[in-house]
């Protein structure tokens, strides 16, 4: 069980969770590095501990990107982080029956692709991040009913549950995690990877097929400032608790279609949520004149309140017949498809409309039952406000600067298994109009917006 998500890092926790048939993997076992990469002696200290209830876990991911083509500029980066965890389960350390301690940190290093090169709203790679050292979760979870409900309080992240696929994981960008709509929408982006914030969850499972979550965050993650949100809250140790609230809740529906005398496990997941905080108009001024105009003041009519909509869909569409499970989960052998989509009101946010989808394949690879590879695609639709606003700034301007429409990606991705927890995957990405299409810094005249993006890179993750 898993407090946080990153695509890369969650396919090597996923693996310590496989359900498949005996055919198809057997000997499978719960995987990790721990076999190869150190001594036994230190292995059965750690699995003896796990045993007692205490669990150590570790989590290296080392990226390798280039920019090919487009961007602000050509070049390659490497950066990583190192995730520490522990986790205790309270049953078996104190008697505690049902509750559960989680936290863990992140070691970051590098610089990233999006922010130096490309210039994109989706990042590149959901790891990068400015280089700190950061506490991520720190919470107490307690479960009632034999697990039908439970209760999460503490400093946590909301990408873990909401507006999830497990199909998703398997891709490297950071919007196929947390959605750019959220994250370029919502103060600091939200709770999600690298900056989580105090708040309640709440899970409940109403039926075997329908399980409804519910959660109350604080609203800004880093608090208010011009700095950037990840070096006002340094070392995420703001535990900021005064903000306006940001809710959130959805139902998930399980479900089984026949195809081929087959029932396929698939789920439909609709949700909304509210911010009760103050968000910049994207066009104009509070007197009513556009930010672009220079006889205004060029400051951002405040707007009470936000909200957005969403629903993803997950269904498998093959599974081998010697795979008995009926699930969507992402490690059983076969071919799983996601979708999601969110709106959020254009005067007040920069993307009002989000698409993305993908598929991916399991168990494709002859002698290789654990790779995986897929590719996905996702939309963002700059909002009609902000649109607008660049229109204004080439009427007052007189300058044909452009005007923003999009950003649209294309990831490809395979996903290799060297070792017991430890994954390469090489995958490649497109990105068409980077911000949506916003002028290139390098052109003086400002005439040219930024070149679509081909990004290649390797990703490897190895997991104790």
């Amino acid at each position: 069980m898993v407090s946080w998500r990153t695509r890369t890092t969650l396919a090597a926790i996923a693996l310590a969770h496989i359900v498949a048939s005996p055919s198809a993997f057997a000997g499978a076992k719960d995987e990790s590095a721990a076999e190869w990469l150190f001594p036994k002696w230190f292995n059965a200290w750690h699995d003896g501990l796990a045993g007692k209830g205490l669990n150590f876990g570790a989590t290296y991911i080392a990226d390798n990107i280039a920019n090919a083509s487009g961007g602000v500029k050509r070049g390659a980066v490497h950066f990583g982080r190192l995730d520490l965890s522990v986790d205790a389960d309270l049953d078996k350390l104190i008697g505690w029956s049902g509750g559960r301690f989680y936290a863990n940190a992140f070691v970051i290093y590098g610089q990233g692709l999006s922010r130096n090169y490309v210039m994109n709203l989706a990042t590149i790679s959901e790891i990068e991040a400015l280089p700190d050292q950061r506490l991520y979760n720190a919470y107490f979870e307690q479960s009632f009913f034999n697990d039908r409900l439970n209760i999460r309080a503490g400093q946590q992240a909301a990408d873990v549950e909401f507006f999830d696929s497990q199909t998703d994981d398997l891709f490297i960008n950071g919007t196929f995690g947390w959605p750019a709509i959220k994250a370029s929408n919502l103060p600091a982006g939200g709770p999600a990877p690298p900056i989580a914030v105090p708040g309640i969850r709440i899970k409940a499972a109403l039926t075997d097929r329908i399980t409804a979550y519910g959660a109350v965050f604080d609203g800004d993650p880093s608090g208010p400032g011009e700095a950037d949100p990840q070096l006002r809250d340094h070392h995420g140790l703001a535990f900021r608790v005064n903000d306006p609230p940001w809710v959130i809740g959805q139902v998930r529906f399980n479900y089984d279609i026949d195809i081929g005398g087959r029932p396929l496990a698939g789920n439909f997941t609709p949700g909304a949520w509210k911010h009760y905080g103050s968000f910049d108009s994207q066009r104009f001024t509070a007197e009513g004149l556009s930010i672009a105009d220079p006889g205004g003041s060029g400051i951002p009519a405040k707007l009470r309140g936000n909200y957005g909509i969403f629903a993803v869909i997950e269904q498998v569409l093959y599974r081998p017949p010697s795979v008995t499970e009926n699930s969507t989960s992402a490690s059983l052998p076969g071919i799983t498809a996601f979708g999601r989509v969110a709106y959020s009101p254009p005067d007040r946010n920069l993307i009002d409309l989000y698409l993305d989808g993908g598929i991916g394949f399991v168990g494709f690879t002859p002698g290789r039952p654990l790779d995986r590879f897929g590719v996905a695609m996702a939309y963002m639709r700059i909002s009609n406000t902000a649109r607008n606003l660049d229109l204004d700034t080439q009427a007052f301007t007189g300058v044909r600067s452009p005007v923003r429409s999009n950003e649209t990606l294309i990831e490809m991705i395979y996903e290799a298994h060297v070792k017991p927890g430890w994954l390469v995957a090489p995958y490649f990405q497109y990105v068409f109009r980077p911000s949506g299409g916003i002028p290139n810094p390098n052109d003086p005249a400002g005439v040219s917006r930024i070149g679509d993006a081909a990004v290649f890179g390797v990703t490897t993750t190895i997991r104790y």
